[in-house]
């Protein structure tokens, strides 16, 4: 323990100039009393570790001192490229092999380099949770993450429709959707690939065997195909939607993109007033309800007959409402 900390120290004073001991201390999660002593003990160990005294002082190394100790493992390698993303590392259990790694990247930096991390900081973060929700970490996802980065099979209990099935995986790839986590595995052996979503695992067990990774797997063209299939897949109704330019507009933020993309792209010229009549792609008419409705009367709903009189209904309801002339 008494030597990592002492590793550590080295590479944060490489990484800086000088620094006090109380900043030290905090780094540490150590008392001053340790940072005197460890500091002693890296001196007499021939490291140049020199105090500075007075109000300005502080300890740092002599004479451009550069520990070997730079190279990075492979965990905190990979861990590295996931940095920006720091929610999502804390929850698959990354995050100490991810600050190590940056604490390493920043001792190896030249001095004219070194706020090269802050800079970026400061300019790009990605904030993956979806709005208005409360993002949960599933409890399995750090046994999950560790399989996946050692390419280990691991048995899974999993909650579908039909009831739970238990299956041997293989793990490949872990992606995060708007807060929630996927696992990309097949069954043990080979076959398809396919997707589960991390919170309907009810047991998972990591194994000692190993298993071969498929050449040529790309995790993200996997993903990208995946998720346009599933959108495809639960779009089995259309219905008949004239929309003004403003409902042109918000349609894409109103229903699935890719429904409004399609749907947008087949759409003919607008008559006089300027509106178009879009055939649209939806998962059901209760779910095309909701979704137009939200359009307010930037949306005229021409078929199915069945969804435009539902439609026409809630805005005869909503006129007799604001037909009252109060607001009791």
């Amino acid at each position: 323990m008494r030597a990592a900390r002492l590793i550590k120290m080295v590479l944060l004073l490489q990484s800086r100039p000088v620094m006090t001991a109380a900043e030290l201390a905090r780094e540490l999660e150590v008392s001053e009393r340790t940072v005197t002593r460890d500091a002693q003990a890296l001196s007499e160990a021939g490291v140049p570790v020199y105090a500075d005294r007075g109000r300005a002082g502080g300890y740092r190394l002599v004479g451009g001192y550069r520990t070997r100790l730079t190279g990075l493992a492979r965990g905190e390698a990979e861990a590295l490229f996931l940095s920006g993303v720091p929610g999502a590392l804390r929850e698959m259990g990354l995050e100490d092999a991810a600050s190590a790694a940056r604490l390493k990247v920043s001792a190896a930096l030249l001095p004219s380099l070194r706020d090269a991390p802050d800079t970026a900081a400061q300019r790009f973060h990605l904030d993956a949770p979806a709005w208005f929700r409360e993002p949960e970490t599933p409890a399995l996802l750090p046994v999950i993450a560790e399989a996946v980065w050692d390419d280990r099979c691991l048995t899974a209990r999993y909650r579908r429709a039909g009831g739970e099935v238990e299956r041997t995986l293989e793990p490949y790839g872990l992606v995060l959707k708007a807060g929630v986590w996927y696992l990309c595995a097949r069954v043990a052996g080979g076959g398809p690939f396919r997707t589960y979503r991390i919170d309907r695992f009810e047991a998972v067990e990591a194994l000692a065997e190993r298993f071969g990774r498929a050449p040529g797997f790309d995790l993200p063209a996997h993903w990208a195909e995946h998720a346009e299939r599933f959108a495809r897949s639960i779009l089995r109704a259309e219905v008949v939607v004239r929309l003004s330019p403003d409902g042109v507009r918000r349609l894409p933020h109103a229903v699935d993109p890719l429904a409004a993309r399609e749907a947008l792209a087949g759409a003919g010229a607008p008559d006089a007033e300027g509106w178009v009549t879009v055939t649209l792609p939806v998962e059901s008419e209760e779910v095309a309800h909701g979704q137009l409705t939200a359009l307010g009367p930037e949306a005229e709903v021409l078929a199915p007959a069945s969804l435009r009189e539902r439609c026409a209904s809630d805005a005869a309801r909503l006129a007799a409402r604001y037909a009252r002339g109060d607001a009791g």
